[in-house]
């Protein structure tokens, strides 16, 4: 398991290097001047070129990504073009929006797929189990955009429970009022990711229902219930945690647009802000720190696949 998890390291040590390339390359390649827009409309070709100069932006492009990486591997993710904040800063503070949205998202899916998946399965030829199915498959259908603006009318402008848009200016230094602003994004995004979750949960826990050793064990005289919890939910839980790993993934992508739906300032709405200023140092950061999250969620679902599964430990 050691040589595995050294393995699995370097692996993604080599991914995160080659996607800062990728990264950095790939958005040198979008149209517009950063320079234009900091110099407006009526600059000259003289001041657009000591604005580049500047900026950094006339050496070479090896150079340019030899310092940036350089600042990254040191937490370092350089300062913006147009105001000369430091990117690493605004970073940390848009996280502590995002992070919490994407962890609580996750818990709210789990605990709809989870339970509800495996009370399908159990009563797959129910009408429960018939109706937990078509609630599966209308959540997977409802776009996370729309659900989102429902949940503001019914819960927001209808009942008044709880806040529309926004978050506290002073963040967390007001608990309540920073989960009370993520509880609607928490459930927009929840359920959209429970319901294609809880599908793969029901075929997983179908899959081990119908085992062989399912059945021995209710020959020895357990209940279904008994065997399903002693035998098999280590075994159904394999395909879920790979789904997961991609469910992960998809509410970090997911979250840029919910924080626009409530007007969340996290990493999400900086990016669309940054894109559209063109403040390349700042969408390269905000762009890397989402790919080396996907990547690192990668990673660990694979150390959770061996650690779970013993017949991988045992694989030479």
């Amino acid at each position: 398991m050691t040589l595995y998890a050294v393995r699995r390291v370097a692996l993604l040590l080599v991914s995160l290097a080659v996607a800062s390339v990728i990264v950095f390359a790939l958005l040198r390649l979008l149209p517009g001047d950063v320079a234009a827009t900091i110099g407006g409309i009526q600059a000259s070709p003289a001041q657009l070129a000591a604005i580049r100069a500047d900026l950094g932006l006339d050496r070479s492009m090896a150079v340019q990504y030899g310092d940036w990486a350089a600042g990254v591997l040191h937490g370092d993710f350089g300062r913006s073009q147009l105001n000369g904040g430091s990117v690493s800063s605004e970073l940390w503070q848009k996280l502590q929006v995002t992070a919490p949205l994407v962890v609580g998202a996750v818990v709210v899916a789990l605990a709809i797929a989870v339970p509800l998946g495996t009370l399908a399965a159990v009563r797959s030829r129910s009408a429960v189990g018939t109706g937990l199915s078509v609630f599966s498959q209308l959540g997977i259908a409802i776009p996370t955009l729309w659900l989102g603006l429902v949940l503001v009318l019914v819960f927001s402008v209808e009942l008044g429970w709880l806040p529309a848009q926004g978050f506290p200016d002073d963040g967390w230094s007001e608990p309540g009022l920073a989960l009370r602003s993520l509880v609607l994004p928490w459930i927009a995004l929840g359920l959209t990711e429970g319901a294609v979750l809880l599908r793969f949960v029901r075929s997983s826990v179908l899959g081990v229902l119908h085992s062989d050793y399912v059945r021995t064990a209710r020959a020895k005289g357990l209940t279904r219930g008994q065997a399903l919890v002693r035998h098999g939910f280590r075994n159904a839980a394999l395909p879920v945690v790979s789904v997961l790993g991609l469910q992960l993934a998809a509410l970090i992508v997911g979250a840029i647009v919910i924080e626009r739906v409530f007007t969340l300032p996290g990493v999400g709405s900086m990016l669309v802000t940054d894109v559209g200023n063109r403040d390349l140092v700042k969408v390269q950061g905000e762009v890397f720190l989402v790919v080396a999250a996907v990547l690192v969620i990668g990673f660990v679902i694979d150390l959770v696949h061996r650690l779970v599964d013993p017949r991988l430990r045992e694989a030479r």
